[in-house]
């Protein structure tokens, strides 16, 4: 989240979390700088996993700040959780203050719990890739920088790996995007929650300068393009984590 290579990208979203007027307005200004990307629309994924009548499954997805991704997938039907947190580094390193800095291997993502009779990983992915970022920037999202921003996909089974990489390879190949998409397939990592002031910051904050240029148009393009699995009433993660 920044625009002035000077600052880092951590020290201006730490700004973000302030609420102190005079930060409040220069948030403001910053914030027009940047927008939401705009949705893309594409084709559903021509191979995904085979439905599933019961239990539950689990998917993790990072595209930029973890804010908005998470509140695009809490507004989709089917999904029972939906948690920020970092994924691709050691537990130790697992921290806000720490992932800011782009040295840990982490990046920002969502562990989305769903109902796959509801709702498929193949059409989580199409809603990934079409609404919660932009699929062709690399180590960056919008006016987020660092590797940390990274687009990508960690396949909790060797089913969803196989999706992954079949529906990437298929975006490509039908110029689905004006670029090539960079997003990485990382497998055999872990997901680890975020602090609690992360969680549910979209629905808490809707307010918040940041969520109102940059993430609130994505659930708004998630309904207009996705509204047979719009969920009006976002699953909120409950537990203080």
């Amino acid at each position: 989240m920044n625009h002035d290579k000077t600052v880092s990208p951590f020290n201006w979203r730490r700004g973000l979390l302030s609420i102190g007027t005079g930060l409040l307005l220069l948030q403001t200004a910053a914030c027009s700088f940047a927008g939401s990307e705009d949705a893309v629309v594409i084709a559903p994924p021509v191979q995904d996993e085979v439905v599933s009548n019961g239990g539950e499954e689990t998917a993790v997805f990072a595209g930029g700040c973890f804010w908005g991704v998470q509140g695009v997938f809490q507004h989709v039907k089917g999904v029972k959780n939906a948690v920020s947190g970092y994924t691709g580094g050691a537990a130790t390193t697992a921290q806000y203050e720490q992932v800011g800095d782009g040295n840990t291997g982490h990046a920002e993502s969502v562990q989305v719990t769903f109902d796959p009779s509801q709702v498929s990983y193949g059409k989580l992915l199409q809603i990934f890739f079409s609404v919660a970022h932009n699929p062709t920037e690399l180590n960056r999202q919008g006016p987020d920088s660092g590797t940390q921003y990274r687009s990508a996909l960690f396949p909790q089974s060797p089913a969803q790996e196989k999706v992954a990489q079949a529906y990437i390879a298929q975006l490509d190949a039908a110029h689905s995007f004006s670029q090539p998409i960079v997003t990485r397939v990382e497998t055999g990592k872990s997901f680890y929650p975020a602090e609690s002031y992360h969680q549910n910051f979209l629905t808490l904050h809707p307010n918040h300068p940041y969520i109102v240029v940059n993430d609130l148009p994505k659930v708004d393009q998630l309904h207009k393009l996705f509204d047979g699995q719009y969920s009006n009433e976002p699953v909120l993660v409950k537990n203080t984590l």
